[in-house]
């Protein structure tokens, strides 16, 4: 994941780092440095590994989130959209369950 996006973001300048010290990633800003132009498509990648995850006996709990933000749209006024707080370990999963065709995946 050393690859950038078009807005020239790495994997590292997405980290967010919670209250307790924790580091995680939203999986919207994840799309984007992975390459997904469709947030549906990215969601499925992420549902898929996290079942995964969870049929390899780790609990997916701990590693993805679903949360729902509110966001703002053109007019102003906001809405809710739905997003995901990944782990370290999550980011690393999806992005090993992605679109191989796409050159950042295939280079991680």
């Amino acid at each position: 994941m050393k690859e950038i996006d078009e807005n020239n973001k790495s994997f590292e300048e997405i980290k967010h780092i919670n209250e307790n010290g924790i580091e995680f990633w939203y999986g919207r800003e994840l799309q984007k440095v992975l390459n997904y132009s469709e947030w549906r498509k990215f969601e499925g990648v992420i549902k898929k590994t996290e079942m995964s995850c969870q049929n390899s006996g780790i609990d997916s709990s701990d590693h993805f989130v679903g949360i729902d933000k509110m966001v703002q749209i053109g007019s102003g006024a906001t809405r809710k959209q739905q997003d995901y707080i990944l782990t370290r370990y999550a980011c690393y999963l999806v992005a090993q369950n992605g679109d191989s065709r796409k050159k950042v995946i295939a280079l991680t």
